[in-house]
């Protein structure tokens, strides 16, 4: 016989726990348990029985594994959690007394607390917290635009503002923007880093309500450890572009208005120069103040720092030695584990492998990409997002100035002679360089989700912009995709394009002349309609009798319209039938054996299948016939303008 075993002793009753039980375990409060939750990256789990894993009872309880909660216990955040709650009572304590002066030796020596061994504990490689880069620059980029209120304090806004513009000149620097789309939400943006996509979203900056039904504390707590996450990415992808972490920030720029300008970035090879000048400086002045003996002990120690260098490689050849040897008797051992290779293509290459040609296209591809508008100089209107607009160009190597109520530190004014794009938004300008092209601002992101350089005509100011398509969405067998030839920005088919616009221009006035003789026809026929009318009523006719005569032979027309019919659609479907194919026959044939042989529970689901797909496609119809409608509405009050 089996061991026996006590209910609620084993199984879900163990691996669970409920959020009372872990706030009685932990003794703290709600609010700590929520911010340590969150810190930690501990969230409720869903049992698959609730009742087993609450012990039998069937009240509404959250639940947590036992082993996260038993995790939390030894935390050193919660010890500093409550080291806060006492310093926090000691406070109000001296400060309801009056004691001023201790309350000041007590504030100097507040408990303070540092994320840094999360940072290191959720995230084991750097890759991890690339990945998980998204909701933090989200987050950040949310904060750096809120306006200062009770709760959202000016410290934690000028903090985010400052890891975005480092996060921006980044992307700069390395030019690993690779997406761009406007949205109602606000712009998104995706970047290439390390091999890992980023994408996150950066609100309009308009002037924002914040809401009351919003619970601040809860993204105050995920701010804080997004903060911790940006400031240990930052440091480390500016240390691996050789630049200096944090760029020190030029206070009068900063002022003014300049934004990202307002950063310096210094190369770490610069500032290393300037101290080993200063090193070298200041050892010859000590050099010179010391003594014979202490000159002696200076130089054999700079001696020895010299021969570090040898033994350290010495030490690293013995390693080599070692670790070949080993490698070779772990070949030998896994010799029998080798598996072969599958089977060559056509072509000689290996099934599944990305050939050298493929590689070198991609790189040109990219290359070409990153340096888009390098042979661009554009200027930005006062009434144009400079933020965006700044950071989009910029980050494919555009050079970028602006009017000066943008904000300070332009590299250029409006009358250069250099400048080859103007990005304006109003539609009358005062003056215009014939040098120069004018677009609008959704001009720059069409031009890096298209991947080149769009032609300016159809951005022109105060036309009416191309649809902006998303280059996020992956258009699917069936989807409606609008027509992308309008904005592919070639020039070279304008020709053909202008040919076949003449015979659709054509093509439409044949159908107008048709409308009108047919409108001609049908105002005929009323006029004999009515001279009918006025003989029968000269002849004593009654009108309703008239009536009921003439719907008599309507009713014939159309049954004998009905008869003509058949005959006259038989050979069209016969010649339609002649023109399927035998595996077009074979493959319905098919089809329908596979209908018959399926199950009744196949055969529902196969329905729903065909009824999405066909849903999808009506849909897909209304769409097409209502562009072609716009389409046809616009062309012809083009050509009653024309006509005036």
């Amino acid at each position: 016989m089996g061991k026996l075993h006590k209910k609620g002793k084993a199984g879900a009753a163990i691996n669970y726990i409920t959020r009372n039980q872990a706030l009685k375990k932990l003794q703290v409060t709600l609010a700590d348990f929520r911010r340590l939750c969150i810190l930690k990256g501990i969230y409720p789990r869903e049992p698959k029985n609730k009742k087993k894993a609450n012990k039998g009872s069937t009240a509404p309880s959250t639940f947590y594994y036992a082993k996260d909660i038993q995790y939390l216990m030894h935390e050193p955040i919660l010890g500093k959690f409550r080291e806060y709650k006492t310093f926090a009572k000691k406070m109000a304590k001296v400060m309801s007394k009056g004691q001023y002066s201790t309350a000041k030796t007590l504030a100097e020596n507040k408990p303070i607390y540092t994320l840094d061994h999360l940072i290191k504990e959720r995230y084991p490689t750097f890759t991890d917290a690339l990945r998980d880069l998204d909701d933090a620059l989200c987050m950040i980029f949310l904060f750096a635009t809120m306006p200062k209120t009770e709760k959202i304090k000016s410290e934690t806004i000028e903090n985010c503002q400052r890891l975005a513009a480092e996060f921006q000149h980044y992307i700069l620097h390395t030019r690993s923007l690779r997406k761009t789309f406007l949205s109602i939400k606000g712009i998104y943006y995706q970047a290439e880093i390390k091999g890992q996509t980023v994408t996150w979203l950066v609100p309009y900056q308009f002037s924002q309500n914040v809401p009351t039904d919003v619970d601040f504390r809860v993204m105050l707590t995920f701010l804080e450890f997004h903060q911790t996450l940006c400031g240990f990415v930052n440091y480390r992808l500016y240390s691996d572009v050789n630049l200096v972490y944090p760029p020190t920030l030029d206070l009068k720029l900063d002022e003014g208005g300049a934004g990202m300008n307002a950063l310096i970035i210094e190369s770490t090879q610069s500032s290393a120069n300037i101290a080993k000048t200063v090193s070298q400086s200041t050892t010859s002045t000590v050099a010179a103040s010391l003594s014979k003996e202490e000159k002696q002990r200076l130089q054999e120690s700079e001696k020895r720092i010299k021969s570090l260098s040898s033994k350290i490689a010495h030490i690293q050849e013995t390693e080599d030695n070692t670790t070949t040897t080993t490698e070779i008797d772990q070949d030998a051992d896994s010799a029998m584990d080798e598996f072969p290779a599958p089977l060559p293509n056509l072509d000689g290459t290996a099934a599944g492998t990305v050939t050298f040609t493929d590689i070198q296209r991609a790189s040109q591809h990219l290359t070409h990409f990153q340096s888009l508008f390098s042979n661009c100089v554009i200027f930005l209107s006062r009434e144009v997002p400079r933020y965006s607009l700044e950071f989009v160009l910029r980050a494919l190597g555009a050079q970028v100035g602006w009017d000066a109520v943008l904000g300070e530190g332009s590299p250029f004014d409006e009358n250069d002679d250099r400048i080859t794009h103007q990005i304006s938004d109003r539609p009358t300008q005062g003056h215009r360089f014939l040098s120069r092209q004018y677009v609008q601002p959704q001009w720059a992101y069409d031009c890096i989700n298209a991947g080149k350089i769009l032609v300016g005509d159809t951005y022109f100011v105060g036309k009416t912009l191309p649809p902006h398509l998303s280059p996020f969405v992956e258009a699917k067998e069936g989807d409606y995709v609008p027509d992308a030839n309008q904005f592919e920005g070639q020039t070279e088919d304008l020709a053909i394009e202008s040919d076949d616009e003449e015979e659709e221009d054509e093509d439409e006035e044949d159908e107008d002349e048709e409308d009108a003789d047919e409108d001609e026809d049908e105002d005929a026929e009323h006029k004999d309609l009515h001279q009918i009318e006025l003989e029968a009523e000269a002849k004593g006719v009654a009108f309703t009798e008239f009536e009921a005569k003439e719907n008599k032979k309507k009713i014939k027309a159309t049954k004998a319209a009905k008869a003509a019919e058949p005959a006259s659609t038989a050979p069209t479907t016969r010649s339609a039938g002649k023109k399927r194919t035998a595996a077009e026959a074979e493959a319905e044939e098919a089809k329908e054996l596979a209908k018959i042989m399926m199950t009744n529970k196949q055969q529902k689901l196969y329905t729903k299948i065909q009824y999405g797909k066909n849903k999808k496609a009506a849909e897909v119809e209304k769409l097409t016939q209502k562009k072609e409608l716009l389409a046809k509405s616009a062309k012809a009050s083009a050509n009653k303008k024309a006509k005036k």
